[in-house]
């Protein structure tokens, strides 16, 4: 099926490593050119090495995306590497997990501003291009646990305030043929969440609760933001797609 992204370009945040890694790869793979962008130096040059070594456009751009000035420069790297920007994703995230009584007040800054302060700036420094030329996917990544969990009420909080975000912006722009999106993964094995103390008893948990038995892989969720980006969803914006195994709880 021709998904239409040949020649577009695609901004993936946090794209250094894990589902932002595969979700840039999986562009490259479809015709796109890609902005790897992350805060980690060593793994934005290694992801854009990759793909470019394997016959992809990409370049690499070092982005804290909470600072809007470093965004700015970022869009327009992007811009004069590619001649312009036609896709978003917002991938950039991570979890600070403890009960709301421990958790320092940095920790809550920290993750609720990478989430929704960088979703806000990136959308900010793009969406006049997508206005421009009439055309544009923002597509946002959320988390099944927007719907909440114990020891997450940041995570929780800035995942959910990308739903309304989403809704909101998708509003804004519809009538410039851009289109606005969510997906919310549920328990995908990344390098990451492999990572943690308490990896053992999550994968457990998760497998009991999801309906089909086995753990989502990054490629499932680069798919979902392969069909939002193309011209299948173009009559789709303000949804979020749930890719969780059919778990929800």
């Amino acid at each position: 099926m021709e998904l239409g992204l040949k020649d577009k370009v695609a901004i993936v945040t946090g794209s250094g490593r894990g589902i932002g890694a595969v979700t840039a790869r999986a562009l490259a793979e479809e015709g796109a050119k890609v902005v790897i962008t992350d805060i980690d130096p060593q793994t934005t040059e290694a992801t854009c090495a990759a793909l470019e070594a394997d016959g992809h456009d990409a370049i690499g751009v070092v982005c804290d995306v909470t600072d809007m000035a470093l965004v700015e420069t970022m869009v327009a790297r992007a811009v004069a590497a590619f001649g312009g920007v036609h896709i978003l994703v917002n991938n950039a995230g991570f979890p600070r997990d403890n009960y709301i009584t421990r958790m320092p007040e940095q920790d809550w800054d920290s993750v609720v501003g990478v989430i929704l302060k960088g979703a806000y700036n990136c959308s900010r420094a793009v969406v006049p291009h997508f206005m421009a030329q009439n055309w544009g996917r923002v597509i946002n990544i959320s988390s099944r646990a927007y719907l909440g969990n114990p020891g997450q009420t940041n995570y929780a909080a800035a995942k959910a305030g990308i739903l309304g975000f989403t809704r909101a912006l998708g509003m804004e722009q519809g009538r410039f043929n851009v289109t606005v999106n969510a997906i919310a993964p549920g328990f995908i094995a990344t390098e990451m969440i492999e990572s943690l103390p308490n990896y053992d008893r999550i994968r457990t948990r998760a497998l009991a609760m999801n309906t089909v038995p086995r753990l989502g892989t990054e490629r499932d969720i680069a798919n979902g933001v392969l069909f939002l980006a193309s011209e299948a969803a173009s009559y789709i914006s303000g949804e979020t797609l749930h890719i969780t195994g059919g778990r929800y709880g």
